[in-house]
């Protein structure tokens, strides 16, 4: 018999914050999203068969999203989250870039004074400097 996918992870309640825009007003705020985190048990249950261990080889730790909708906190309208994504692996979620970098990044390129230098990018190659020749 098959075990239950609960088995073979443990879950921890998790909030992380998300900036949505509500559609009838227009503003934008951040807002706290309730999360679950299911993450891989060392070994597979006592009890499972050969197909068990081969699904628990294959399993990765992951976030799954239990809020659907948020309330305005302007206008008080209920509105769905604007995503598709209800579930998130974790090792994806690590490549993902943090806001502190964004905000760096777009003050660098805002060429704010207090910003630091950005980072010398490659020249491109000629190819893609030279001007055009016109249509013939």
């Amino acid at each position: 018999m098959s075990l239950d996918e609960r088995a073979f992870f443990t879950e921890r309640p998790e909030t992380r914050q998300g900036r949505y825009q509500c559609p009838k007003c227009r503003r934008t705020g951040d807002y706290s999203i309730r999360w679950v985190r299911r993450a891989k048990k060392d070994r597979p249950p006592a009890g499972a068969d050969d197909g068990d261990r081969a699904k628990f080889a294959k399993l990765r730790d992951y976030l799954l999203r239990l809020d659907d909708e948020v309330t305005c906190k302007t206008c008080g309208k209920k509105f769905e989250i604007p995503s598709q994504q209800s579930l998130l692996f974790v090792d994806q979620l690590a490549g993902l870039p943090n806001e502190e970098e964004l905000e760096r990044e777009i003050a660098a390129a805002s060429g704010e004074p207090d910003a630091p230098p950005p980072e010398k990018k490659p020249q491109l190659p000629a190819r893609f400097t030279r001007g055009s020749s016109g249509w013939k």
